[in-house]
């Protein structure tokens, strides 16, 4: 993925009022989380996600491994180890503590216990060559894949209490509408409170909503504002964080009742965000993963976490 993000264009968009937040030596100096959290060098983090207190995980789109670490503190280790070839992007945890992971390159997804790392499950959607399993959303009834080469929805049934189905009980939902626009790299991907699911269609710049019982879809109105590199969606109540990432900006989308429209209230950029991947909320603060996909991996390159004003 990050060749292909690296041989595009990178035209920034300026349509709303820019917010540029300080250097993480300077951004809020009086609070006790840290405003920047260092990961292993030549982690090549993707996915992020935070869990129960102030637990986050992170995983490599390199070999696969997740990172486990504390907000309050900073400090974090290795849970599950990388193996070359088993590239992860988006990761998510349920409400039975279980780390579910999109398993990019691989074409299926994984399932750990969040507190051992133990793998309790793997499902294989496709074995299809382009095909990138990119991220996800739970729901109570189902977990929901995108596939930034293919215009399908991979869904993962739930069983009563979140009981986990048999390895081959997903199902493949092709998407009709705007969302079966080819070669759009679907990515990032949240539910709405009516059921329906949003997702970014990070080359065209659009944000479309999928109906996840026919996979027809709509596109919502932006007013004209381009998400052109969209990377991960964070939803809180009626607001939308678009993790934009060669772009290096927050777009900040306020949706209206309905979820059809949105109107971007600001743009969050500055230093700290170095090609953002994904994030996730804790209180007032977005902290995102700085995936730095303009530069070439290697055992040296620096990531980290980061902590905007949200």
């Amino acid at each position: 993925m990050r060749k292909l993000l690296a041989l595009l264009a990178v035209p920034l968009v300026a349509a709303a009022t820019l917010v540029t937040v300080g250097s993480p030596a300077t951004a809020h100096p009086t609070k006790p989380f840290p405003a920047r959290i260092a990961l292993p060098n030549g982690f090549t983090p993707e996915g992020l996600t935070i869990g129960r207190g102030t637990t986050v995980y992170v995983g490599s789109i390199l070999d696969g491994a997740v990172w486990r670490g504390d907000l309050r503190t900073g400090r974090g280790s290795v849970l599950i180890p990388g193996v070359p070839g088993k590239d992860k992007a988006g990761l998510k945890l349920d409400q039975q503590g279980r780390l579910w992971t999109a398993d990019f390159s691989g074409g299926g997804a994984s399932v750990y216990d969040a507190g051992t790392g133990a793998q309790l499950a793997h499902y294989q959607f496709t074995d299809e060559p382009g095909s990138y399993v990119n991220d996800l959303v739970i729901t109570e009834r189902a977990v929901y894949f995108t596939d930034s080469g293919r215009q399908v929805l991979y869904v993962v049934p739930l069983g009563r209490g979140g009981r986990l189905p048999a390895a081959t009980a997903f199902q493949v939902l092709p998407l009709t509408g705007p969302a079966a626009t080819p070669d759009a790299y679907h990515n990032g991907i949240v539910a709405l409170p009516d059921g329906d699911l949003l997702v970014a269609q990070m080359l065209p710049g659009r944000l479309v909503r999928i109906d996840p019982r026919t996979g027809s879809s709509r596109l919502v109105d932006l007013g004209g504002y381009s998400v052109e590199r969209a990377d991960g969606l964070v939803l809180r109540g009626r607001t939308l964080y678009v993790i934009r990432n060669l772009t290096s900006v927050i777009a900040v989308v306020r949706l209206n009742a309905g979820y059809t429209a949105g109107v971007v209230q600001r743009e969050i950029t500055g230093p700290q965000l170095r090609v953002p991947a994904t994030g996730d909320l804790l209180g007032s603060a977005l902290y995102v993963v700085n995936g730095r996909f303009d530069v070439e991996s290697t055992p040296e390159t620096d990531y980290d976490i980061v902590r905007v004003p949200a």
